[in-house]
């Protein structure tokens, strides 16, 4: 997963653990990992939403002052699937006990 670099301090210091993104089918799995700077993503959960279900406490824990800035950076590509990834920041060198 990449992150705008305006988020990824957010999610290093595991204050955003939630995106929203807009795709033709999921790019990712639950319990992948994915590089992030020094660390990595793992991915926790993949719920298909609505846009409609896109609220302004959403848009805020994913790191956006609203929700049509996050509407603005979740659309990648022609997707129109919408899907709420829940995960977390494993920093370098870490060892991710939520995988025991």
């Amino acid at each position: 997963m990449v992150f705008a670099k305006q988020l990824r301090e957010g999610v290093r210091r595991g204050r955003i653990r939630c995106s929203v993104r807009i795709w033709q089918h999921p790019k990712v799995k639950v319990g992948g990992r994915y590089a992030m700077d020094e660390g990595h993503i793992v991915v926790g959960s993949i719920e298909p939403i609505t846009k409609r279900q896109i609220t302004r406490d959403l848009a805020r824990e994913s790191g956006f002052a609203s929700v049509k800035d996050l509407l603005e950076m979740a659309q990648h590509g022609s997707g129109r699937n919408v899907f709420l990834i829940r995960f977390h920041y494993l920093p370098p060198g870490a060892w991710d006990t939520m995988d025991r």
